[in-house]
């Protein structure tokens, strides 16, 4: 195998700026998520309240209520799917690693 006559601290910084911009990059994609979770989640906390509110009229027709039901737990099923979405997250080892050798955060 041939190897390279690039000095170690050359591949070490490459390997560090690779790093920090898939760490850039993954903090933009969880801020993302984020907002994407709360912009999803305000009108569906109205959309579910509104269906819980019909539900508790005694008066709706058999066709009225399956039809709220239904509204209800389609709200439920985006609800969770929504919280799934909690466990998009910038992962804590990737953050700071700055003062940390390259070889450290490789055995790692």
């Amino acid at each position: 195998m041939s190897q390279s006559n690039t000095p170690p601290e050359i591949n070490e910084a490459h390997l560090r700026t690779e790093i920090e911009e898939y760490e850039k990059k993954l903090a933009d994609a969880a801020s993302l998520v984020a907002r994407v979770r709360h912009e999803i989640n305000n009108p569906l906390a109205a959309l579910l309240g509104q269906a819980q509110l019909l539900l508790r009229e005694e008066e709706l027709s058999e066709r009225v209520r399956k039809r709220a039901e239904t509204i209800e737990s389609q709200a439920r099923r985006i609800q969770a799917i929504v919280g799934e979405l909690r466990e998009v997250q910038l992962p804590a080892a990737a953050v700071n690693r700055q003062d940390q050798p390259l070889r450290e955060i490789e055995e790692q």
